[in-house]
């Protein structure tokens, strides 16, 4: 029987749009993006996962949303992260070195939305996988176990997802607008 790693797929919380000046990379976080921050953040920390590292994309919205949250996990910012797809998340973790049990992604979707559904084998879907198939919504946090002894085995169908949570679901504030 494999081994189960842990993974876990942050996105950034909501972004600012002020200022229509700024290149996509540069827009930081709004007010209630980093309200939903650290609320996703405390979530995170009281899941009761102990993540060995982040690997995040290097965007200024990611890096707000990981600095409120206030996560104590090392931070590897990887430049192939911004934006990138689920082949590249999927080559992310397949290079992984050492054997870290848990690993979270930070970064974008749609990207780690696809990861999510890539990840997920035909019978492993559950009401989890319908709920991130719905949609995945900034400071969303999700987690998959990973039916796999090493990261490189880490391909489509290996994983289940465990754990889903929306900053609505922790303050209906947080949600959509119009939506108490």
């Amino acid at each position: 029987m494999a081994k189960v790693k842990r993974l876990g797929l942050f996105r950034h919380a909501k972004s600012d749009w002020d200022d229509m000046s700024l290149r996509d990379f540069d827009r930081g976080l709004n007010a209630r993006g980093r309200r939903g921050a650290a609320l996703m953040g405390r979530h995170i920390s009281e899941y009761g996962a102990k993540w060995d590292r982040v690997l995040a994309s290097p965007a200024k919205r990611i890096r707000l949303t990981l600095e409120s949250s206030a996560l104590a996990v090392p931070v590897e910012f990887v430049d192939a992260a911004y934006l990138a797809d689920s082949t590249t998340l999927m080559g992310m973790l397949t290079a992984i070195e050492g054997d870290p049990a848990a690993v979270m992604l930070a970064g974008h979707n749609p990207g780690l939305q696809e990861l999510a559904l890539d990840l997920v084998g035909a019978t492993n879907e559950n009401a989890l996988f319908s709920e991130v198939l719905a949609k995945f919504p900034t400071a969303g946090f999700a987690v998959l176990d990973l039916a796999i002894d090493n990261w490189a085995d880490c391909a489509p169908g290996c994983g289940r997802i465990v754990h889903f949570a929306r900053p609505r679901d922790l303050d209906p504030e947080l949600g959509p607008l119009g939506v108490s």
